[in-house]
């Protein structure tokens, strides 16, 4: 199983650009799968450059509705003239951010897209092939992300709390790995692994994505004592973790220095060849 980060807020090799955004590129089960399309056509420039042939991409899932992982769908559907996306219908919000100001930002997705018969709606639960599944629908408040208060859905009566509703997850089982795939995990990583372990009966041997760690309205990482709390509920469950994109570098380190080995960080460029436990 290969997982290749296309495009994140950070580059490891020479000629692949960064980006605030997102995009994973996974040969596995027998398929090829687009994970997120970042913010910009920068993900496919990466590809090219990685030698990443996105014309023959057999399936493509959004995790959520925000556009720095949506932003590079119309890209995906130059290259690929034939691969659904699958996302949830809850993802075309429309979702903003309140900024520093106090002025309401779009950070949505292309609502154009909502016509077009390369999208599939999921549900809580959807099959994709052998081995291969997302689930949405988390539900648990520990260490709930304090990065979400600042991330609205605009209704009729005004701006209310997004609810995540539109976030959803990979899962791929083959030859031994249990991998989990999350965008933002804007519902908290620690509730995330959770539901999958309510799901499956097990926890996955690997999970990959950002955790939202990083508060973009006070500027500041989380505290020392929440991200120790969230290290050792990660740890319970014996998985190995890249995280990468809105986890936040700082918080990344300090992650680091509560579980050691069991947490990398997963940058643009970066290959994972991943192999199941002997």
């Amino acid at each position: 199983m290969k997982i290749t980060a296309l495009v994140e807020n950070t580059s490891c090799k020479e000629g692949i650009g960064a980006e605030h955004g997102l995009s994973l590129f996974i040969e596995a089960a027998e398929k090829t799968i687009l994970f997120d399309t970042g913010y910009s056509p920068l993900f496919a420039k990466n590809a090219e450059t990685l030698q990443v042939d996105l014309a023959e991409v057999d399936l493509a899932v959004l995790s959520h509705g925000h556009y720095d992982h949506s932003g590079g769908i119309n890209t995906f559907f130059t290259k690929n003239s034939t691969a659904p996306i699958y996302l949830r219908k809850s993802a075309f919000g429309p979702f903003y951010s309140q900024r520093e100001n106090g002025e309401y930002g779009f950070i949505g997705i292309d609502e154009g897209l909502i016509t077009s018969n390369r999208v599939i709606f999921t549900g809580k639960q959807t099959p994709l092939g052998d081995g291969i599944s997302l689930f949405s629908n988390v539900r648990g408040e520990r260490f709930f992300p304090t990065g979400n208060k600042s991330l609205l859905k605009k209704t009729e009566d005004g701006y209310i709390q997004d609810d995540f509703s539109h976030e959803q997850n990979l899962v791929i089982e083959e030859q031994g790995i249990r991998l989990l795939v999350s965008g933002c995990s804007h519902r908290g990583i620690v509730n995330i692994v959770d539901h999958y372990k309510a799901l499956f009966g097990h926890y996955p041997s690997h999970v990959i994505g950002g955790f939202h760690l990083y508060n973009h309205r006070t500027g500041k990482p989380e505290s020392e004592e929440t991200l120790h709390s969230i290290a050792q509920a990660l740890l319970q469950s014996g998985a190995t973790y890249y995280t990468c994109h809105c986890t936040g570098e700082e918080n990344f380190q300090m992650l680091r220095s509560f579980m050691g080995e069991k947490v990398e960080y997963l940058s643009g460029g970066r290959t994972l060849d991943l192999e199941a436990a002997q």
